[in-house]
Parts: structure tokens; sequence; C-alpha cells
């Protein structure tokens, strides 16, 4: 097998860092494994910390100049997993709404949303992963700030947290930048499907079955299995504590039966007198969760909702101590129904007293549960390989940007001309723009060639190509084709006119047929038919250039998403002005050099520069409002075209 790419990975989780929660900790231990295999990576994450801030500061102002200062082993602050794991940067705990100018003299604090924005847009990193990346948080912040591919990681998130997310539309466009999603159980994906479909794939986390035990007075020592040992773990709501203490009341005290309740930094919590010595209250300083666990023979998780605890379960599993959970989906779904631990309707003291009691009489029982669960939980290695096989697939996505070197070194000495890709003449149904004066105008603004791409049409391009000795200008032959339900596609370099309505899939290989160049337009604009995020990826591997600008377009935030999704996938950028009236054409033009054909113009292409006036971009965008605005200014009347603007003076 060749061995993987290495990659430069910024992991970021919206939960402070050092307390005890299950993201940081699949944080930590997946990126304590991808770093000790060659990876770079650096974890983000807020924090109240003044000194980490002052450190993170440092680090992504020294970063600007020398990236490597973030991965290399000179990090001062904390690790994520430990010595030797990935560097935590802290980011602060506060996600600003936007807020009016300050003084210059004034300096700007350096809050979680700013130094994120920092992070992200000052060091040039392969993959970003955010986990649960719901508005606001330092997640979905990470989100609106990277120019990276974007895996997207979703735990445990509650029906409430996703039904109250404000400003779904734009949650929604956030959430379409993901290129890969993963969730860590089936329930959260069913749940994800309902708020925001999409395809996800299950990566559950891991657990260490190699954990060093510890137990309260009884130290390491004994056969847990002469006096029954079972943990509670307060990482679920504190009225779980409460129904699992109301429980332990209910067991027969003429069993032989201990339990260990760990409580982390909570206040001490009152033990009825008679239990006194049968429960022992374990807090943070003495103990971890995990070692608790470890030397049980019976973990309890006892949440009803909305905080649960699946680790618990997870490390129990691993461990070899039985589960007795609440009958949730989550812990339902860990549990196989029952086949790897036993369950209780939720808030059920009396059930869950007798499932305890059940484990605590028969030895026999918790072998049996115990030897069904072996196996059922991976290790942390396993999960950062299936992590990777992510990152992998997605990267595969992206283009070789070197192209075809020699061929680009001979284009490279010819002269610059002018381009512009995306143009309309009176062919198309929706423009009254004569080829004669299209052909005219392009010379009159200095344009050395023009794509002439009417919808669904290539007979305004051959007229043009047969009058363009007369003008001086190269006439690319080429078509914006309505696909079936994915958007439009241009064909550039056609020979013969593509039916519309075929899929994308086909329209592309129609193109290709002809010889022709895949050029995506106008790709994020939701006013133009066009592909969504998921058909996009689905033919990203064809796409020969996307349009990063186009000045028709209703909002600038659609065009710098366009700018995105070329970058991370190194695609080559393309831009046009989308003419329908005359006065519109070359308002966008590509500086690039004289080609002779479609492989010389995608080489030409990938050192070109997009140039634009922005008196003439004004001009457009004023001829799109006619168009769009109020429901008045650019309706048909009587079968007209939508805007009959001077086409044929300037």
């Amino acid at each position: 097998m060749p061995p993987r790419e290495r990659l430069s990975i910024a992991q970021v989780t919206p939960h402070p860092w050092g307390g005890h929660h299950e993201i940081n900790e699949f944080v930590a231990r997946v990126g304590r494994e991808l770093a000790e295999r060659g990876h770079r990576v650096v974890v983000a994450a807020p924090s109240e910390s003044r000194r980490a801030l002052r450190e993170s500061r440092r680090a992504i102002a020294a970063a600007g100049e020398r990236p490597a200062a973030l991965f290399d082993g000179s990090w001062p602050g904390e690790r994520a997993g430990g010595d030797g794991g990935p560097p935590v940067l802290a980011l602060g705990s506060g996600i600003p709404m936007p807020r009016g100018p300050r003084p210059r003299a004034a300096p700007l604090p350096l809050d979680a949303s700013r130094a994120l924005e920092a992070l992200l847009g000052g060091v040039e990193l392969d993959v970003v992963h955010v986990h649960d990346p719901f508005a606001p948080s330092l997640a979905s912040a990470g989100l609106r700030h990277s120019h990276s591919l974007n895996v997207g990681s979703f735990h445990e998130p509650s029906e409430r947290t996703l039904s109250t997310q404000v400003a779904r539309p734009l949650v929604e466009i956030f959430l379409g930048r993901l290129d890969a999603r993963t969730v860590s159980c089936r329930a959260t994906e069913a749940l994800m499907e309902r708020f925001f479909p999409g395809a996800y794939d299950l990566v559950a986390p891991g657990a260490d079955a190699a954990v060093e035990p510890w137990w309260p007075g009884g130290g390491r020592d004994g056969d847990p299995s002469e006096r029954p040992r079972i943990a509670f773990c307060l990482e679920e709501e504190r009225g779980a504590l409460r129904l699992f203490l109301r429980a332990i009341r209910r067991l027969p005290l003429e069993l032989e039966w201990e339990v260990a309740v760990w409580i982390g930094d909570s206040a001490d919590v009152r033990v009825a007198q008679r239990l006194r010595d049968r429960v022992r209250i374990v807090r943070a300083r003495e103990a971890d969760p995990e070692a608790i666990i470890a030397a049980a023979d019976v973990a309890c998780a006892a949440s009803g909702g909305p905080r649960v605890a699946p680790t618990l379960l997870r490390k129990a599993l691993a461990t070899g101590a039985v589960p007795v959970a609440s009958h949730i989906p989550l812990y339902e779904e860990l549990l196989e129904d029952g086949e790897r631990g036993l369950l209780f309707p939720p808030g059920d003291t009396i059930t869950l007293a007798g499932q305890l009691e059940r484990l605590v009489a028969s030895a026999a029982l918790r072998r049996e549960l115990a030897g069904k669960a072996r196996g059922a939980v991976r290790d942390w290695g396993a999960v950062a390989d299936q992590v990777e096989d992510v990152y992998e697939r997605i990267t595969a996505r992206r283009h070789d940007p070197r192209g075809n070197p020699e061929l680009r070194r001979r284009v490279a000495r010819r002269r610059e001309i002018h381009v512009d890709l995306h143009m309309h003449t009176d062919h198309s149904s929706d423009c009254a723009t004569p080829v004669e004066t299209l052909l005219a105008t392009a010379r009159e603004v200095g344009l050395g060639a023009i794509a002439i791409t009417d919808h669904n049409e290539v007979s305004g391009a051959l007229a043009a190509r047969e009058l363009a000795d007369q003008f001086g200008v190269k006439v690319i032959l080429a078509e914006e084709v309505k696909t079936a339900e994915q958007g439009e596609v241009i064909g550039l370099f056609l020979s013969e006119r593509i039916e519309r309505g075929m899929t994308m899939a086909e329209t592309i290989a129609e193109i290709r047929r002809q010889g022709g160049l895949v050029y995506v337009p106008h790709p994020f604009d939701r006013l133009h038919s066009v592909p969504d995020y998921e058909h996009l990826l689905g033919i990203v591997d064809e796409i020969d250039i996307l349009e990063v600008f186009n000045p028709r377009v209703a909002l600038t935030a659609f065009n710098e998403e366009a700018e995105r999704f070329a970058a991370k996938y190194r695609i080559v950028p393309g831009a046009g002005s989308d003419s329908h009236v005359a006065q519109a054409l070359g308002s966008v033009r590509i500086r690039v050099h004289d080609f002779d054909g479609p492989q010389e113009f995608l080489e030409a292409m990938r050192n070109a520069d997009i140039v634009h006036k922005r008196r003439n971009l004004i001009y457009v965008q004023a001829l799109k409002l006619l168009q769009t605005g109020g429901g008045r200014g650019g309706r048909r009347r009587s079968g007209g075209p939508t805007v009959r603007a001077r086409s044929g003076k300037r």
C-alpha cells in the first residue's frame, strides 16, 4: 500500500479545552494518532486562560511568516493527548456579533472568531475538521473562515439544538461547505438527516481496553467477582445521579455489592447513612472515570436526555464492565437493544434497581453479556484509520495544479490577449444583442477572444465564427446547456449543439466527445439554475474551469463561495461578463496568453489574471437589479426579452 500524503490539518472543537468532554477526547485521541503518523495537526479550542491566549496569539502571528512553527516541537503550550500530541491553540471564549468601526488608535481584541480567521487565513491547510459546527460556536466560525477542504463531525446534537438553530438558511449555506460529513452513531445520523439532509459516514469513537483500574478503598487487588462493583460517573445531567442513587437504595443489602460514584469537581453528594459502607464518592483529583470503569463489573448510564454520555458505555464495553443504561436511541444502539447490556425505561427507578440486582446476583449473566460485548468498540488507532480514509477521499478529488508544464511554457512565450468567457446573443431566448453588434463591441473594448455561450444553442456562436476574421476577434464555439435537474454547464470549444435536458453526467460526456472543456458558470448563485453542492462534488473531477467571478450574480458572497471552492479543489478559475447586452461585454475579462485549441487554452488559464473595472460592474449590477428586483423591472411582457438595453451603440 503506497504511503499516505502528509497533510496539514486543523481540528476545531466548540468546547473549552481541559474539561471532560467527549468531543474533546475524540479530537485529542485522533489528533495524536494522526500526528504520530506524520501529519501536521493543530487543535483550535475555546479558552479563558490569559496565558494560553497570549501564547496562541504569538503562535498565530509567527505562523504568518513561518507556518511550520505551529507544527514543530517548539510549541510551549498544551498538547492534545499529552506530550508529543498536536498543539492546542487557545482562541478565546466568545464569538461576538459584528460591531461598528473602532477608533484607529484602539487595538482590536483577539476574540475567538478573529483569531480563528487569522489562523485559517494565514496558514495553508489541507483539511479543516470541525466538530458539531452549530452557530454560534468556534466550530461554526471555523467553517465560515475556512479556505480548505472541510470535514464536519456530528457527535450527539439534541433535537432541541437542531430545531432552534437561528438563521437556518445561513446555517445550511455554511454546512453546504462541508466536503465530507461524519456521525458518531446512527441515531445522530437519523437526526441530522431530518434537519440537514446529506451523505454521512459513520465514524464511531473508540475506547481503550488497556486501562489501569482503580477502586476506592480496594486499590487494584482482589477479585471483583467476589463483591460485584458498580460504577457511576457524573458525565450526564445531575438528574441521572439522583435516579441512580434512588435505585441503589432499593438493592438488597444481603447481596454483596459496592458502588463508586465519580463526581469530578462537583459539590458533595449525600448518601444515605445505611449505604455509606457500600457507596464511595470519588473526586477528579483521586481518579479518572476510565480507571473507575475499568475496575468495575457493572457501569450505569441513567440519562433520559438531553445530556448523554455514550463514551461511558464505550469504555465499559471495551474494559469488560457490563452496561446498564436508559432505553434511549443512542444507548440502545451501543448496547444492540440489550444484547451487550441491560436497558431500563428512562426515569424508571424500580426497573433500574431490578436490572442492577440481576447483575449483582448472577456472575453467569455478567460473563455472558461481557462476552457478547467483546470487540464491540474499536481502539483509537482504528478510528484514526477511518478518519484518514475520509481525508484521503476528499483530497484525492483535488486537481493536479501542474497540468502540462511543457505546453504551458510554450504558450507563455506568446502575446497576451483579453478574453471574455461568458456572453449571449439574440440566439438566446433572453438576449437581444445581434451577433454583429457583439463582435463590433468586443473589438471596441479590446477583447482578443470571446466565448459565445448561448442557452442551449450554438447557432449564434457559429454565425460569429463566420464573421470573426472581419472583426479581428477569435471566437470560441460554446453553449450553456440546461441539464435535466442539476443546473447549467458550459461546454467550451464545441463543434455542434448539445441537446438540453440530459443528466449532468451525460452532458459532460457529450462535451468530452466533442473535445471540449467543461466550464461551470455561476456555481453558487441560487438565483440561477445551478448544481447543488452534492452534485458539484460528484462532478468535481470533470470540471476544467470554474467561474469564480460573474458580475451578474445578485450577491457578492456567491462569487466568494465559488472562489473558495476552486481554490480548495485546485480547479482552474475562470470569469465572464455573462453579458446579455453589449454594454456589459468585457466588464470582466481574463488576461491570458494567446492559445490555439482547448488544451493550450487550459494551460494558458493556469497563469491567467482576472481583470474588471468597477464602473462597468456597477452598470452590470444595475441591469441585474432590473431583472430580479421587486417584481417590476425585468419582467417580460408579451414574450419580449427580459432586458432590451441599447445593443447597437455604446
